[in-house]
């Protein structure tokens, strides 16, 4: 069922958040379209993200978490990970709007004159590039319903011009059109025993001051919802009892979908925004991914070797790969966090010797680099499954050089730029390139698989794609050297010869990949190489016993 099949215009929901951040309004709003997508709709999410980068691109991951990329090449906020994990639906570089894009593309255009002399103000240019961006994805016509989450919370500075944005949308759309949904806190005090309404209350009223009513909010709580509770809410904040809206604490995201479909916030969605839609929301697909997930009948441990352990987000798409892979294995993967820099040769065994494979992921940068490099080493020669994405991948090239080759000083030239054996090399079209936001090589790019490869094996096909983001590469002036010592390039890019793939046949599971297969894996598609990586390390520790 499509609304724009019967001509009908493209309505619009908005996601605000109040009280504090990390709530979870990146989850609501995925939860959201799924029920919606569920029901036959056609639903993207769309995140105005407040702060001045231009995009994330140039953010160091403690700061922000990870940066998203899209097929189109766009590095994005990690939301998007979560929208595409959801909803098995690709976004792109319209799907993410930051303070820093408006700004850039406004003061762009006062320098060409395309405003006549007019001084530009925030109201009404600023807020008119909002609104711009907000509808482009709509004006596609591909969508009934666009979902467009706010980051940060009411009340911020720098959340106003967005939510200035949305109040004149209101009018300019039309009734019935769009609606707000509102995403508060109402905490549990212990030594009171009960629930507090005040922050709700408080948020609300300053969403109001902004001009906007929430049509529905959603009560993010650790308990239960009494009916009391929730009249309290919709009397102070002016919203009918049923759009007020338990959103219990779950042991997984992936149950929030279902627990939104029992309190009914896509019927009330619906109702509010006058579309009539008499299907219920076929969630058994989804279902029965939890039940594997939830139930899982056996479990591995797998060491994922990174630089920004301490900070889970870093890598948001390769835990939940785990998660997507581990259901389809039914099995439990339980992730060990091992900070590279903690890795030496003295240590290295022991901190190896109880894993079921070893995952050695992205990043930038010396820092943590031999540590990596041990860790392939040992893999590598212990024949313990291996997976490199991206860094990871030229660590292991690095590895097989020093210590297959016996290139003692092999290196990659973004650590040692005159190193005697340059085996991974900064792109030609990067020798150049001074502005560091959005000039690596992004989004997707075509890859041929060798044949009888374990990369074709595990694709079932000989062309793929998937997305990059990176500077450097395998120096194809060595290619020759290393498969005359066994190594396998198993994934070329048919268009410029640039090596994607490696990989070791006298091994159970070694590969190494130049792309982010992460960013690609969803809970209804998850991953075929973290299918499979996760099978051989469920084999291995079946042989271990």
């Amino acid at each position: 069922m499509s609304l724009n099949g019967n001509n009908k215009k493209t309505k619009y929901i908005f996601v605000t958040g109040g009280v504090t951040s990390s709530l979870g309004k990146g989850i609501i709003a995925s939860s959201l379209a799924k029920l919606l997508q569920s029901r036959g709709l056609s639903v993207t999410i769309q995140k105005l993200d407040p702060y001045l980068n231009v995009d994330p691109g140039t953010l160091n991951p403690y700061e922000h978490g990870e940066c998203y990329v899209t097929d189109d090449g766009a590095e994005t906020d990690l939301d998007l990970g979560h929208y595409e994990r959801f909803l098995n639906v690709r976004t792109s570089q319209a799907n993410n709007v930051t303070t820093g894009r408006i700004y850039y593309n406004v003061l762009s255009k006062e320098r060409r004159g395309d405003f006549l002399g007019k001084t530009v103000q925030v109201i009404p240019h600023i807020t008119d590039e909002i609104k711009r961006n907000i509808l482009l994805v709509g004006e596609s016509g591909k969508y009934d319903i666009v979902i467009t989450e706010i980051g940060g919370c009411v009340g911020d500075i720098e959340s106003l011009p967005f939510l200035e944005a949305v109040r004149q949308l209101k009018w300019d759309l039309g009734e019935k059109t769009m609606l707000t949904i509102h995403l508060t806190l109402v905490p549990y005090l212990k030594s009171a025993e009960e629930l507090k309404t005040k922050p709700t209350q408080h948020s609300v009223k300053q969403l109001q001051e902004s001009g906007l009513q929430p049509d529905i909010i959603v009560c993010r709580t650790e308990h239960p919802l009494p009916q009391d509770i929730r009249r309290k809410i919709a009397l102070f904040c002016n919203v009918e009892v049923n759009s007020v809206i338990e959103a219990m604490d779950a042991q997984t995201i992936y149950e929030v979908p279902l627990l939104m479909k029992k309190e009914k916030l896509d019927q009330r969605a619906l109702y509010m925004l006058d579309i009539y839609n008499d299907k219920d929301a076929d969630m058994e697909k989804w279902e029965n991914f939890l039940s594997k997930q939830k139930n899982p009948n056996k479990t591995v441990t797998i060491g994922l070797i990174g630089k920004y352990v301490e900070l889970k987000d870093a890598y948001k798409s390769i835990v939940e790969s785990f998660v997507h892979a581990g259901a389809e294995n039914e099995c439990k993967v339980n992730i060990e966090w091992i900070h590279s820099e903690s890795l030496t040769v003295e240590n290295v065994a022991e901190r190896m010797k109880d894993l079921d494979g070893v995952l050695v992921a992205p990043g930038f940068g010396e820092r943590g680099i031999a540590g990596k490099i041990d860790a392939v080493r040992y893999v590598r020669e212990n024949k313990i499954p291996f997976f490199g994405i991206c860094l990871g991948m030229q660590m292991a090239v690095i590895e097989y050089a020093r210590n297959v080759l016996g290139w003692e000083n092999a290196h990659s030239t973004e650590m040692v730029k005159d190193t005697e054996y340059p085996v991974i090399d900064l792109m030609q079209d990067q020798l150049n390139v001074e502005n560091k936001g959005g000039t690596m090589r992004l989004g997707a790019y075509n890859c041929k698989l060798a044949d009888k490869s374990l990369a074709k094996k595990i694709y079932g096909k000989s062309k793929i794609s998937e997305r990059h983001r990176h500077r450097w590469e395998f120096n194809n002036k060595y290619k020759k050297d290393f498969e005359d010592k066994g190594l396998t390039f198993s994934g070329i890019n048919p268009e410029n010869g640039l090596v994607e793939i490696i990989e070791l046949h006298n091994h159970p599971f070694f590969i190494g990949v130049q792309f982010h297969p992460e960013l690609k894996s969803t809970v209804m598609q998850p991953h075929p190489i973290f299918v499979n990586f996760v099978k051989a390390a469920v084999d291995y520790s079946a042989a271990k016993k």
